[in-house]
């Protein structure tokens, strides 16, 4: 008989003890989910992480003392970083796209039902980002919305740079992923097996300092505004 996956091992940080203890309730009545430490601040999160080496850290924007955008940066320098979904009453332009290029993996408001939510947590376990109805549309409008010229051209100077390093075949893999094809439609397009796919993408990972596709689709798209 084939073996039971172990749980997905979620740490929810958040400085709103009633937010915690709902997350808990719902996370902890999924036999495929189980919470296994709560932080209430960004520093806490790094120890509670660093010592239940979680699968996912489902994280709040806005906390006294380290916010989540910065706990989120320091997390995903571990060599074995958590998938981060960042959950929060917010969803301004800046929060999200911080969030984005902070490396989260997903982006869900608190109001979000709860089946949605769970939803979310496996999603973004997967490996596979995730955004809210109200936080694509954020990220779109950001992405096509009215912005300095001065600003504009800061964003792509510094995107341009990052990408510079790029064999051409790398950077033609980035624009395909900027353009949300999986690895077996990236293969079709360049004429190119899965396998070699697979291994231009961990390139990309490793030369943009990265550490999923939405932070690489995010460079693409600045560096071509």
């Amino acid at each position: 008989m084939e073996s039971e996956r172990e749980p997905v091992r979620v740490v929810i940080v958040d400085d709103d003890q009633l937010v915690r203890l709902a997350l808990r309730l719902v996370i902890d009545g999924e036999p495929d989910l189980a919470v296994v430490a709560e932080a209430a601040d960004g520093d806490a999160a790094i120890t509670v992480v660093d010592k239940q080496r979680p699968d996912v850290v489902l994280m709040d924007i806005r906390m006294p003392g380290r916010d989540g955008l910065s706990t989120t940066r320091e997390l995903l320098t571990r060599p074995a970083p958590p998938r981060v979904l960042m959950l929060t009453t917010f969803d301004s332009d800046d929060m999200v796209l911080g969030a984005l290029r902070a490396g989260a993996l997903g982006f869900v408001l608190k109001d979000t039902p709860p089946a949605r939510i769970l939803d979310a947590v496996r999603t973004v376990a997967n490996g596979n980002p995730v955004l809210s109805p109200a936080a694509t549309a954020r990220v779109i409008a950001a992405a096509t919305g009215p912005q300095s010229s001065e600003a504009r051209r800061s964003s792509r100077e510094a995107a341009r740079n990052q990408l510079s390093v790029l064999t051409e075949r790398e950077l033609d893999t980035a624009r395909a992923i900027a353009d949300g094809l999986g690895n077996p439609e990236i293969a079709e397009r360049l004429h190119i097996s899965v396998a070699t796919v697979k291994a231009h993408t961990g390139n990309l990972f490793a030369k943009l300092a990265v550490e999923n596709r939405v932070q690489i689709a995010l460079l693409v798209r600045d560096a071509e505004e």
